[in-house]
């Protein structure tokens, strides 16, 4: 992701902001396909990248069980195809079931439109049959999907 071009101690121009903003978009079958807000958005010209505050995305993909995900501050690239979520990242969702799998990290890109995201940092899954930790992450949002790249570790309780 580009980052904004900025001296030490300069603050980036911005040439336009909004406070509390919420976007959803639909797809071709008007079935929602994610629904995003965030307590500020401030768009940088000199890099057309998008810096969010509390962003909080819900993405369904036309599904009942959405993905829950959220930080407490991201970048949206200047082609709006790759979000970097930063501090606190916590991804969340309940299946068919009603059983939650929690994960958290402190850096997420995902790709919404590929259902696809990446860490190289840090990473701690909570599911309903035991926690597993690992550093750095592949994870295939469209069928659940996740592959943990090294120090992979778990504890597991068998039903």
């Amino acid at each position: 992701m580009q980052q904004p071009t900025v001296a030490s101690g300069e603050t980036p121009d911005v040439d336009f902001y909004v406070i509390n903003s919420r976007t959803v978009q639909y797809q071709a079958d008007g079935k929602r396909n994610y629904e995003m807000t965030a307590e500020k958005v401030e768009h940088i010209k000199a890099s057309d990248v998008s810096l969010l505050t509390k962003p909080d995305l819900l993405s369904y993909r036309g599904g009942e069980h959405p993905w829950h995900v959220r930080s407490e501050r991201g970048e949206v690239s200047a082609e709006g195809d790759e979000v970097l979520l930063i501090d606190k990242v916590r991804v969340e969702r309940t299946d068919a079931k009603g059983r939650p799998t929690i994960l958290t990290t402190s850096r997420l890109t995902v790709w919404p439109d590929k259902d696809y995201a990446e860490t190289n940092q840090a990473v701690r899954i909570d599911a309903a049959n035991g926690v597993t930790t690992a550093t750095g992450m592949k994870a295939y949002l469209d069928d659940g999907r996740m592959l943990l790249l090294s120090n992979v570790r778990g504890q597991h309780e068998l039903r």
